[in-house]
Order: C-alpha cells, then sequence, then structure tokens
C-alpha cells in the first residue's frame, strides 16, 4: 500500500501507481539542517546526517528507555536539535505518542494540555520550571515571618519540598516519569527542590553539532549541578584543564555533525588535529565520570590578576536570590558588572509587608541592589565580586529555547 501525502490518495499497488521509488538513503547523506540558538551571535547552520541522528536516538535510547506506551507533551520548538532529536525522532522510533502544545508554554495553554493528556514524558528548559518555583511554589513557603523562619531549617525545608512536590506531580497529570531539562544549567536552589520533592527531573548536556546529547543523568540518578556522565558511545574529555581542573570539553563520537553550513572555514576552526570536536564550553569530570558545566569559554572573563571568571558562576548565585528573576555578569570598562531583572511583583509585596509601603518602587529596588551585592559578593572569591548592579527594567531577550542573546548586553 503507497499513501500519497500531497492528496492523501490511497494507492494499493506501487507497480500501478508509476512511481519511482528512491533508494534508502546513505547514512552519511545529509538529513537536516539545525540553526544554533545564536547566542553569542550569528545562527550558525548545523549539517546532521542520517548517521548522526540515527547515532544519537539509540543513546538516547540506552539511556532511559521509552516505549509504546509513553506519551510526550512537546512544548519546546522543533527547531531546536533537542526537542527535534529527543522529542520527536526518538517517540517516533519507539512508537510512542507525542502530542503538541498549541503555542508557547504558557500557564493558560500548560495547565489544560497537562491535565488532558496527562504526559509521562515532556522536555523542558531551566527557565520553565524555575518560574514554577520561584513565582507558584517558593511564595507559598515565604508568604509570612514564621513561615520564613520555618524555610529555612533544612528538615523542615525538605519536609514542604516532599509536600510540594507531590501536588507538582498531580499539576502535571499524575502520571510524569522523565522530566528531562537541558539547554543551560539548572538554578541550584530550584534543584534541591527537585530533589527533595522526589519530582523525576533528569539532566541533560549537549550542543546542536552533537545531535545533541553527550551527557545526562536520569531520573533518581542525578549529582547535585551535575549533568551526569557522558554517554556509552561518546568520547569526551577535557583539554588544557587548568589547576582545578577545568578546561575545554573536546568530544567524538557518530552523534557528531558533518559540518556548518557553506561555512568549511569555522567548521575546520571546531575541531582539533586529531579529529576532537571542540565544544567550546568549560567543564571539569569527577573521579567518578560526573561532568560540571562552567560556562562558555567565549564568555570566560580574564580578571586584572589572570585569574579566570565564569560568569555564569556569578549568574547562578544572583539567580537564587529571593528577589532575582534573571541576571547578566560582564565586564564593562574594566569593571565586572551585573545586569538583573527582578521580580517587582515579590519586591512590592514584601516591602508593604514588612516596611514602608509608601516607598517607590524605585526606592525599594535601590535597597534590593545594595542587598543583592553584599549577599553576591560574600559567597563568590575576590576576583568575582560584583563591582555594580545595573538594573535590567525589562526581560532580557532571548533565543527560541529560553537563552539570554549575550551578545545585545556585552
Amino acid at each position: 500500500m503507497l499513501i500519497i501525502m500531497d492528496t492523501l490518495e490511497i494507492q494499493k499497488d506501487i507497480h500501478e501507481a508509476k512511481l519511482v521509488i528512491p533508494k534508502s538513503p546513505d547514512p552519511l547523506d545529509l538529513a537536516s539542517i539545525i540553526y544554533t540558538s545564536g547566542t553569542s551571535g550569528a545562527s550558525k547552520g548545523v549539517m546532521l546526517s542520517h548517521k548522526n541522528l540515527v547515532a544519537a536516538s539509540v543513546m538516547n535510547q540506552e539511556l532511559f528507555p521509552v516505549n509504546s506506551e509513553d506519551i510526550f507533551l512537546s512544548i519546546l520548538p522543533l527547531s531546536h536539535a533537542y526537542e527535534c532529536s529527543l522529542g520527536m525522532i526518538l517517540p517516533f522510533t519507539q512508537g510512542s505518542s507525542v502530542v503538541y502544545l498549541d503555542g508557547a508554554p504558557t500557564p493558560s495553554l500548560l495547565l489544560p494540555a497537562l491535565k488532558e493528556v496527562r504526559p509521562t514524558i515532556i522536555l523542558s528548559v531551566p527557565l520553565i520550571v524555575e518560574k514554577i518555583y520561584k513565582n507558584k511554589v517558593r511564595p507559598i513557603f515565604t508568604k509570612n515571618l514564621f513561615m520564613q523562619i520555618l524555610y529555612t531549617l533544612p528538615h523542615v525545608r525538605r519536609i514542604f519540598h516532599k509536600m510540594a512536590g507531590k501536588k507538582l506531580v498531580q499539576m502535571f497529570g499524575g502520571r510524569l516519569r522523565f522530566f528531562g531539562i537541558g539547554g543551560s544549567k539548572l538554578d541550584g536552589v530550584v534543584e534541591r527542590f527537585l530533589a527533595d520533592s522526589g519530582f523525576p527531573y533528569a539532566i541533560g548536556y549537549g550542543l546542536t553539532e552533537t545531535s545533541p546529547l553527550l551527557a545526562g543523568a536520569v531520573p533518581g540518578g542525578v549529582k547535585w549541578q551535575s549533568t551526569g556522565p557522558k554517554l556509552k558511545r561518546v568520547e569526551m574529555k577535557i583539554l588544557n584543564p587548568n589547576n582545578k581542573n577545568i578546561g575545554e570539553i573536546v568530544v567524538k563520537g557518530d552523534n557528531v555533525m558533518m559540518g556548518y553550513y557553506k561555512d568549511l572555514d569555522t567548521t575546520a576552526t571546531c575541531f582539533t588535529n586529531d579529529g576532537w570536536f571542540r565544544t567550546k564550553d568549560l567543564g571539569m569530570i569527577d573521579k567518578v565520570g560526573n561532568l560540571f558545566i562552567k560556562g562558555r569559554l567565549d564568555n570566560m572573563i580574564v580578571g586584572p590578576n589572570g585569574e579566570n571568571i565564569y560568569p555564569e558562576e556569578i549568574e547562578a548565585i544572583i539567580n537564587e536570590h529571593d528577589l532575582v528573576l534573571e541576571s547578566l555578569v560582564a565586564q564593562i570598562k574594566g569593571k565586572l558588572i551585573a545586569k538583573v531583572h527582578f521580580n517587582y511583583e515579590q519586591i512590592e509585596a514584601l516591602h508593604q509587608l514588612y516596611e514602608n509601603a509608601e516607598e517607590s518602587l524605585t526606592e525599594k529596588v535601590e535597597k534590593v541592589k545594595k542587598e543583592l551585592k553584599d549577599y553576591v559578593n560574600d559567597r563568590v572569591n575576590k576576583a568575582s565580586k560584583i563591582i555594580e548592579i545595573i538594573e535590567q527594567q525589562v526581560p532580557f531577550e532571548k533565543t527560541a529555547t529560553q537563552k539570554i542573546k549575550r551578545y545585545l548586553y556585552n
């Protein structure tokens, strides 16, 4: 039987249709061109072969087997290699179902879909789960002074998290067994909540150029702030590690791209002389093989005394603050500054509850900026101390996968 997709006409006899059936593609033939997110500038077209995508599916299935009973709820754009590979090709190979959200994952669209679909698998990015925690979960535990004091006690906090986790699983439909988080680093405080709550979260690391997954940890096996170990069929090492064993992550494997579309020069710079793909990500691998991402090589700042400063690590500390939604650290005219987008609704609520309700929002933000600067500088080394906090009044401009377009703010 043959179905002609243009007209949906069914031909029972292929020979009667007088169609030429194309030969099967060669594994090294081009299968897809997927563009990078463009966080540091112009997007590049990544050429992925059939071999790349099939290898990725095999590795993904080995890491966390899916089956025909699984139901995926797709909330990310298919133009992202993460969603295309793990969220479309993988379930297709295993006979799983995929339900596509009809738009961006706003609460008004996502919540009814979760209730109706009751998915077993969702692929997400950190920003989505961080917003759920900061806007829905944490305010419950900090709504008054008594609750705030209780929440500072570790054993009480874990009990609160466990209770909230059960409700969160029910909010996601009650059948969720895999909530994948990838694309950028997850906030440490949010990850503590997910771990304490028993929520079935998984962490992965990869790039468009590697189809994309390189390392991953499944629910119940995640080490805090790690992306987990490398996949079985991936070769990985740290290039030129410093005295803290931090260096560039380089890899080999059947999932590594063919090259950049119509850009041989850039393609050549992405490989070492002995064939390792340069991720341009900085990381370290612990004694048991867990990979920890420290930041982008292109984003690393060299301090006045030659120290390596990783802005992503400082941003992670800033973003842990209750009144911060997102931040970006940069060096401007030799000064280390942080641009911060605050949670204005939370600032207003807290200051009305505890302080002078007549203060303007501007005055309240100035107080928070001073408090935040001390909060951050108490937690970083001397070279990483912030000189100035600059208010970012509107959200940072982001890519389709919710990563800040850093090049716009440096």
